[in-house]
C-alpha cells in the first residue's frame, strides 16, 4: 500500500500499463491505493469481483496442494526406506519436515496480521519456510475461511493512509494568500 503517487518504476500505483503509456485511459484516483493480495488483487477492498468465489478457490487450492505435497513426501520417505538408509535417518527426515512445517505455519500465520519487524531475519528463515512449505499451505487454507490472507492487515493500513491523506488534503484547501490578507484585514480593524 502506498501513499505516494509514484512507485519505483514511475507509474501511479494501481495504474495499468496502458494508463502509464499515456493513452486515453484515465489514471487512478488521487490518494492512497490499496495493495493487491495474491489471487485476490484489490477485490478485498469492496469484496467485489467474485471475492467469495476466489476465497473458496484459494482455500480448496491450498488444501489440494498440501495433500499432494504430503503424497510427494510419502514417496520420498519410501525412497529412503528402499535405499535402506536406516531408521535414524528416516526419523530425522520426518522430524525435520515436522519442525520446519510448524515454524512455517507460525511465521505465515503471523505474516497475515503484522509486517515483519526485522526483514533480514525473515530472509534468513526463507530456507526453513521452504522446507516446511506444507505448514504455509495449511496456514493459507485456514486463513481463507475468515478473510483473504492478509486482508485485515492491509485494510487497516489502507484506511489509516486514507485518513492521513484526507487530513493533508483538508489542511491544504483554500488559497493561503487569501488567508493572510484576511488576517491582515482583521488586524487593521483593531
Amino acid at each position: 500500500m502506498s501513499e505516494n503517487s509514484d512507485t519505483t518504476d514511475g507509474t501511479a500505483p494501481g495504474a495499468t500499463e496502458s494508463a502509464a503509456a499515456g493513452t486515453d485511459t484515465p489514471a487512478t484516483a488521487p490518494g492512497p491505493q490499496p495493495e493487491p493480495i495474491r489471487f485476490f488483487g484489490t477485490t478485498w477492498v469492496a469484496h467485489d469481483g467474485n471475492y467469495a468465489l476466489r476465497r473458496a478457490g484459494a482455500s480448496l487450492g491450498s488444501l489440494a496442494a498440501a495433500v499432494a505435497s504430503c503424497f510427494v513426501l510419502r514417496f520420498a520417505y519410501q525412497g529412503l526406506e528402499i535405499a535402506d538408509v536406516g531408521s535414524f535417518v528416516g526419523m530425522l527426515v520426518v522430524l525435520m519436515f515436522a519442525i520446519c512445517s510448524a515454524i512455517a505455519f507460525r511465521k505465515t500465520w503471523e505474516g497475515f496480521s503484522r509486517r515483519p519487524a526485522d526483514p533480514d531475519r525473515e530472509d534468513t528463515l526463507r530456507g526453513l519456510k521452504t522446507i516446511g512449505f506444507i505448514g504455509s499451505l495449511v496456514a493459507y487454507f485456514f486463513r481463507t475461511f475468515t478473510e483473504a490472507p492478509g486482508e485485515k492487515l492491509r485494510r487497516t493500513e489502507y484506511e489509516a493512509a486514507q485518513v492521513r491523506y484526507a487530513k493533508r488534503r483538508s489542511a491544504r484547501t483554500g488559497n493561503p494568500a487569501a488567508r493572510k490578507t484576511a488576517k491582515a484585514k482583521k488586524a487593521r480593524r483593531k
